[in-house]
């Protein structure tokens, strides 16, 4: 009796899953030729409720496979289950990108008195076991500070972090690290009328004075003292034009800057480079680029960036809560599609996350047109 018991409550916690999936989910398993035939699987619940054994449990597709059969799922071999995973990451990816759109806030988070819309973006590496290096690469822009996923792409190895992946809307303001900080990102959401606030470094980026001249970062970092904030108009020169923009820059505290010094070396050392000076003295201060104007003062600036690190916390909850960086599939279409997935579980722990906050006694949402009604309907509807 309590063996049927649990069952019911599993069914139940089931259903208010499903509740929160998007429209047409089951439809668009047959034209994703995910569900062409229905052999083992009897529907598109059936199917994603088993992989979601795989990618949410962990669980290895020999177990996913055993049980799926004991709890009356499909009876499948475990070479099976991985070739339905393979066609199923087109179902997959569009399942993963129809949750994540329904976390981002309408309208979206706006940087106050700018009008704009604020994303971090970053990328993040995943091995196969054994490998020796990068085996994809995960491109993923959050919005600031809903900290929803409003974009994300996997690449393989030989495709390096770029803007250019992503697409930009005017207005937009793009945050990035140092890895981003070179003309053509630039000079890509320049062009798409957004604006750009990146971290810089002493080399990948070569800032101009607004004559020409080049802009003698290192000297104007060392005029910094106490909480002196600096703020100086510069240029980059993409494509045969000049992209105004400015330098926002403060003095780190002395803990900070010995921090900073210590990473470098060590970093360095690993690779077997020998650290120049510049690079040293460059680690006291925290030095960045924006195309903003001069309406935002340098303090909201280097605030916004602060900002920055969300994007970090969000990877390592990827990581560590729903093990995207456990690569467990050689077969290239498998791995992609795992990397779906396991995107999906995470979009699904966000939205249950997001119910939860909003509140509502039953917790759940509600889709009148289809939740069964239990009584006389017709009696309900008498005067």
């Amino acid at each position: 009796m309590e063996e049927n018991g649990v069952l019911s409550r599993h069914e139940d916690d089931w259903e208010v899953l499903c509740s929160f999936l998007p429209a047409g989910w089951q439809e668009q398993a047959r034209r994703t030729g995910a569900l062409i035939r229905c052999r083992k699987f009897r529907d598109a619940e059936v199917l994603l409720r088993t992989l979601l054994i795989h990618l949410a449990d962990g669980c290895s597709l020999r177990e996913t496979a055993v049980r799926a059969r004991q709890g009356g799922l499909a009876t499948v071999s475990d070479v099976a289950l991985l070739k339905r995973l393979k066609v199923a990451g087109e179902w997959l990816r569009w399942l993963a990108v129809q949750l994540m759109v329904g976390l981002v806030p309408s309208p979206m988070s706006r940087l106050p008195g700018a009008g704009q819309r604020i994303r971090i973006i970053d990328g993040s590496t995943v091995q196969e076991p054994g490998s020796t290096g990068t085996s994809w690469r995960i491109h993923y822009s959050i919005a600031f500070p809903s900290l929803a996923c409003d974009e994300v792409h996997i690449t393989g190895p030989e495709t390096g972090e770029s803007f250019r992946l992503f697409a930009v809307a005017p207005g937009d303001l793009i945050l990035g690290d140092r890895g981003y900080a070179n003309r053509a990102n630039v000079g890509h959401v320049v062009r798409q009328e957004g604006d750009v606030l990146i971290r810089l470094n002493l080399t990948t980026l070569p800032l101009l004075e607004r004559q020409g001249a080049r802009f003698p970062l290192l000297a104007r970092l060392r005029t910094l003292s106490g909480t002196r904030l600096g703020d100086w108009e510069v240029s980059v020169r993409h494509e045969g034009s000049l992209i105004p923009g400015r330098v926002c820059a403060l003095k780190k505290s002395k803990q900070a800057a010995e921090r900073a010094r210590r990473k470098s070396l060590k970093e360095n050392s690993k690779k077997g480079r020998k650290i120049r000076p510049e690079t040293l003295e460059a680690a006291g201060y925290l030095f960045v680029f924006t195309t903003l104007d001069r309406a935002v003062p340098p303090s909201h600036v280097l605030e916004m960036y602060r900002g920055r690190w969300q994007v970090e916390l969000a990877f390592k909850r990827l990581k560590s809560i729903v093990g995207i960086g456990r690569l467990k599939k050689t077969d290239l279409e498998a791995a992609r599609a795992w990397i779906h997935g396991k995107l999906l579980v995470a979009f699904l722990i966000e939205t249950l996350i997001a119910a939860g906050e909003r509140f509502s006694p039953w917790g759940y949402p509600l889709a009148a047109p289809s939740i069964p009604v239990a009584g006389d309907t017709a009696d309900a509807a008498r005067p």
